[in-house]
């Protein structure tokens, strides 16, 4: 099993990142699919979810600004990431959540995210 973040970098207050996780090794397609963030010295929180059919969730500090979205012929989860705030800077992860189970049970590696003012 293998989730694979990229997308992750430094950019202004006010622009955009594209973040990707590719995802092998377990059945994509069924699975719901999410992003977490840690900023440094805070807990890790939800930032948007995507349910095997297609479902959004998102935390109320990022509607509006985040979409999550994904292609399951590719096997990858996206999250679109637009008017960047330095609160937005953390590392973003993105996690699977394997059907009938309430956690989620795969884990990436993690891509930083740095907004400057």
């Amino acid at each position: 099993v293998q989730l694979q973040a990229s997308g992750g970098g430094s950019v202004q207050a006010g622009e955009s990142l594209r973040l990707s996780c590719a995802a092998s090794g377990f059945s994509f397609s069924v699975t719901t699919m999410a992003w977490y963030r840690q900023a440094p010295g805070k807990q890790r929180e939800l930032v948007a979810r995507i349910t095997n059919v297609g479902g959004t969730t998102y935390a109320d500090s990022v509607k509006g600004r985040f979409t999550i979205s994904r292609d399951n012929v590719a096997n990858t989860v996206y999250l679109e990431m637009n008017s960047l705030k330095p609160e937005d800077t953390a590392v973003y992860y993105c996690a699977a959540q394997l059907p009938g189970t309430t956690g989620y049970t795969y884990w990436g590696q993690g891509t930083e995210v740095t907004v400057s003012s």
